[in-house]
């Protein structure tokens, strides 16, 4: 993120530098380009992050009591590890 702010300031630099009336058409057409530069990589970085941002707001928020339980052996046998025989005229 640092580096994103110094671009943007970087960008600031090069718009002043550009709107002085003193500066040849050769630098400020050297200056624009840079700029132009710099604001695509910017604004690839704002797309990765909003990207993110998207990501995160899309997940479901976990709370402690929320983790999922199965009670898939709550009712099994201690000595058989099993739920005992199948009711009659059942299959299993």
């Amino acid at each position: 993120m640092k580096n994103f702010e110094e671009n943007l300031e970087r960008l600031e630099e090069i718009s002043q530098k550009i709107k002085n009336p003193e500066v040849t058409l050769e630098d400020a057409l050297a200056s624009f380009e840079e700029g132009i530069k710099l604001a695509k990589g910017m604004e690839k970085e704002i797309d990765r992050i909003e990207g993110k941002i998207q990501v995160l707001m899309n997940q479901p928020v976990a709370s402690a009591g929320d983790s999922p339980e199965l009670d898939l052996f709550s009712q099994t046998d201690d000595a058989t590890g099993s739920a005992g025989a199948p009711k009659e005229g059942l299959r299993q």
